[in-house]
C-alpha cells in the first residue's frame, strides 16, 4: 500500500466517524454555510494579483514536520498582505497536521478564495467544507472514479463552491466533469513523491483552453512562476517553499516582490 492508498483509506475511516457522530443538518446550520463564497477562478485571473495560492500546512507525509508551530492566523494574513491571490488550507489532521479550525480561523481574518485541501471521498466532506467557510475543493482524480467526480462537483456547484481537479497525467484528464471546474496539474507523483515542473509543460498542450489552469507542487523560484506563466498557466499552488521558513509570510512577500521586479525588468 503507497502514501495516498493509506491516506485514502485513513480519510474513509475519519468521514465514516465524523458522519456518525456530527449530522448534516446540523453542518447545514454552520454561520458560513449560506454566506456568500468568494470565486476562485475569479481572483486567479485579476490582473493585480500574483496568482499565487498559498498554502498553510504544518507537516506532509514526504517532508515530515514543515513548520509544526507556524500559528495559521499569522500566516494566512500575512500571505494576503504579501499579495498572494487566495489561500490553500490543510485540513488533513493524521497526514498534514491541519484541521478544519484553521480554516474556520483562516477564514474569520481574510476576505479571500480559500481552497479547502483535502483527500475528498464523500459527499460528507463538501457539505462540511461550505459549513467551515471553504470557497473551493479540491478533487484528485487519481483517487476518484469519474462518475464520483461528476456526483461531487454537482453537489459543489449547488452548495457555491468552485472545484479544483487535480490531475498527474493525461489520462486523468478524462474525467473532468465540465469546463466548469479549475484543472490542477500535480508535478508531485502521489506515489513516489518526486516532483517535476515539467509535468506541468508536458501536459498543458491537453488541458481544455476555457478552463483556468493552476500548476501545483514544485515551484521554488520567480523563474519557475516566469517559466509556468509562459506556458500559460493562470494559478501556481505554493507550499512548502513558504511554510519551511521561520517567516512564511515574509517568504511570501518577498517570493511575490521578486516576481514584480522580474516583470517590471522584462516589460
Amino acid at each position: 500500500m503507497n502514501i495516498l492508498e493509506k491516506i485514502v483509506a485513513q480519510k474513509r475511516i475519519e468521514v465514516g466517524e465524523r458522519k456518525s457522530l456530527i449530522p448534516t443538518a446540523l453542518l447545514e446550520k454552520s454561520i458560513y454555510f449560506n454566506s456568500p463564497t468568494i470565486s476562485l477562478k475569479s481572483y486567479l485571473l485579476r490582473e493585480d494579483k500574483s496568482g499565487i495560492i498559498a498554502e498553510f500546512k504544518r507537516k506532509s507525509p514526504s517532508k515530515g514536520n514543515i513548520n509544526q508551530y507556524a500559528k495559521v492566523d499569522e500566516v494566512t494574513l500575512g500571505y494576503m498582505q504579501s499579495g498572494a491571490s487566495a489561500l490553500s488550507v490543510l485540513t488533513d489532521e493524521q497526514f498534514f497536521g491541519g484541521s478544519d479550525n484553521d480554516l474556520k480561523q483562516a477564514r474569520k481574518l481574510n476576505y479571500c478564495p480559500i481552497l479547502r485541501k483535502d483527500f475528498i471521498i464523500d459527499e460528507y466532506q463538501i457539505i462540511e467544507a461550505r459549513s467551515i467557510g471553504a470557497d473551493a475543493i479540491l478533487l484528485i482524480a487519481s483517487v476518484l472514479s469519474k462518475e464520483e467526480i461528476i456526483r461531487f462537483s454537482d453537489l459543489a456547484k449547488k452548495l457555491s463552491l468552485e472545484v479544483l481537479l487535480e490531475i498527474h497525467n493525461e489520462k486523468e484528464l478524462e474525467k473532468m466533469p465540465n469546463d466548469e471546474v479549475l484543472i490542477g496539474v500535480n508535478n508531485r507523483n502521489l506515489e513516489t513523491f518526486e516532483v517535476s515542473l515539467q509535468n506541468s509543460i508536458d501536459l498543458f498542450p491537453k488541458l481544455p483552453n476555457s478552463v483556468v489552469k493552476v500548476a501545483e507542487s514544485g515551484i521554488k523560484t520567480p523563474e519557475d512562476i516566469a517559466l509556468l506563466k509562459s506556458v500559460g498557466y493562470n494559478g501556481f499552488l505554493i507550499g512548502e517553499q513558504f511554510m519551511k521558513t521561520p517567516n512564511p509570510s515574509n517568504a511570501c512577500r518577498t517570493f511575490i516582490e521578486a516576481i514584480q521586479t522580474q516583470e517590471k525588468v522584462e516589460a
